[in-house]
């Protein structure tokens, strides 16, 4: 049987003990910041990111990965052996092309190279890769792994929470009166990402707001038939308040690991410093 490897981007928030200890071949996405460019975990941290993006003139831009740092990783995992079957899984198409190129790259390799789109973004895309890796290190065929794959994706949860509209506006993708109406009444936004779409499903007032709707999801959490098994907390720039939420989920689910990160720099340029990305995986 031909041995399955995984791929993904740096935006699936594995941690690096993760990454080495299930064989995980990570390709960075890109960060420009006022001219200058720079690879998501390899020449900036997430920590260095936010102070950068709170000095830079202009709102960073992210890209997806060059097809090159892609045919790079695929060929060298099929040099090794040719017979390896590779499955590669990247962030959702809503946010980049990282997918797209992905896909391009496979198509200039030879080898069997299967490309997804998570429909996700942040830990819970890694959920899909973590999933993947396990079955896959212990020898589990390519049909195996994608239908774990699939059946992880369909039991994944992924919610965001915006305190500052600032880099939307920046961005795109709210207006400028919208965005200048929404800071002076102090408005916070709760999200919902389905099938790769960022849904609006909250614009409240203050830190109630927020704090309202995390509890609408821990409560949703809580009413799942068959319980939760993993929990992602990411933040941008505010690890005091992901730790604090953290440690109240994990009151309430005590023999579930939460992992609690600095997202990526292609969240916080899109959401702005104070963001929480909360994700869970049902069972």
């Amino acid at each position: 049987m031909a041995q399955v490897k995984i791929v993904t981007d740096s935006t699936a928030m594995l941690t690096p003990e993760e990454a080495a200890e299930l064989d995980v071949k990570i390709v960075p996405l890109s960060i420009t910041i006022d001219g200058t460019s720079y690879q998501d975990g390899v020449t900036l941290s997430r920590v260095e990111f936010m102070d950068k993006m709170a000095e830079a003139k202009n709102l960073p831009q992210t890209s997806q990965p060059a097809l090159g740092y892609f045919t790079e990783v695929y060929e060298s995992i099929m040099a090794a052996d040719p017979e390896t079957q590779i499955i590669s899984i990247h962030l959702t198409k809503g946010l980049s092309g990282t997918a797209d190129a992905a896909r391009q790259a496979a198509l200039m390799v030879e080898g069997d190279i299967t490309t997804l789109d998570s429909e996700f973004i942040d830990r819970a895309e890694g959920f899909q890769v973590l999933a993947a890796a396990k079955l896959a290190a212990a020898g589990a065929s390519k049909e195996a792994v994608l239908a774990e794959i699939q059946r992880v994706r369909d039991n994944t949860q992924l919610y965001l929470t915006v305190s500052n509209l600032d880099n939307l506006v920046a961005g795109g993708r709210l207006s400028k009166t919208a965005g200048f109406i929404a800071g002076v009444l102090n408005i916070k936004v709760g999200a919902h990402i389905e099938q790769g779409n960022i849904n609006v499903e909250v614009k409240g007032r203050g830190a109630k707001s927020t704090k309202a709707y995390l509890k609408k999801i821990v409560e949703q959490m809580q009413a799942a038939p068959n319980g939760v098994v993993a929990i992602g907390i990411s933040h941008a720039g505010i690890p005091v308040e992901a730790q604090e939420l953290a440690d109240k989920v994990n009151e309430i689910f005590p023999d579930v690991k939460i992992v609690v990160q600095q997202t990526s720099p292609t969240v916080s340029t899109h959401t702005g410093a104070g963001a929480i990305g909360f994700s869970y995986l049902l069972k």
